[in-house]
């Protein structure tokens, strides 16, 4: 009788010990669980921005990782140094006005080959031909694996006259560092390296 409450004793401690095992287990699974949804709140929130409206109201504004945008400000910037360096008229403020506007997106090589451009008398052209001169962007090829970033673009440009409109097939080569975004350089890149690697007629059409 004595041995049979002995086995009972000893039982029932390893049920009480089994369930203590358990309980113990859930426990930990339940802190687990509740750090992790904690955790993964606290990242949410912190995508959120509330902007205060005017002094008056809180508004929710979302943020995201600003790297996830780097490549579309990349092509955008680079797409827009072409625009103001290779879009001109025939007035020597609004020329002098686009290049400045694109040395700011770029280094000395751009300024290099405007330089070059002068000396040949190419904007003198312009000027005494009353020529108008604009890009159309048709792609890019980018490389946004290796820094500096390597992008190729390849545009269009049309060159009118009074009397016949020119269109060239345009082909750059340039790299982009990061920078310093400010009011002048939103995108927060400097143009480098730039290379004109083809700039021929396709074709004109007279007037």
């Amino acid at each position: 009788m004595e041995f049979k409450s002995l086995n009972n004793i000893e039982s029932n401690f390893k049920q009480i010990r089994l369930y203590a095992i358990i309980f113990g287990v859930v426990c930990v699974s339940v802190i687990g669980f509740a750090l992790w949804k904690s955790y993964a709140f606290a990242e949410k929130q912190r995508e959120k921005v509330y902007v205060l409206d005017n002094g008056k109201s809180l508004m929710v504004a979302l943020s995201q990782d600003a790297a996830i945008n780097r490549p579309v400000e990349a092509r955008e910037h680079v797409r827009r140094f072409h625009e103001l360096f290779f879009t001109l008229a025939p007035d020597k403020d609004a020329i002098e006005t686009n290049m400045k506007r694109a040395f700011d997106l770029s280094d000395k090589s751009t300024y290099n080959y405007y330089k070059d451009l002068a000396e040949k008398g190419y904007y003198t052209r312009i000027l005494s031909g009353n020529v108008n001169q604009r890009v159309q962007i048709d792609s890019m090829q980018c490389n946004f694996d290796v820094y500096p970033y390597r992008i190729t673009t390849f545009a269009r440009q049309f060159i009118i006259r009074s009397s016949n409109i020119t269109e060239r097939s345009l082909i750059t080569d340039c790299s982009l560092i990061n920078s310093v975004r400010s009011d002048n350089n939103p995108q927060g890149f400097i143009l480098e390296n730039f290379i004109v690697r083809q700039n021929s007629d396709i074709q004109t059409i007279k007037r």
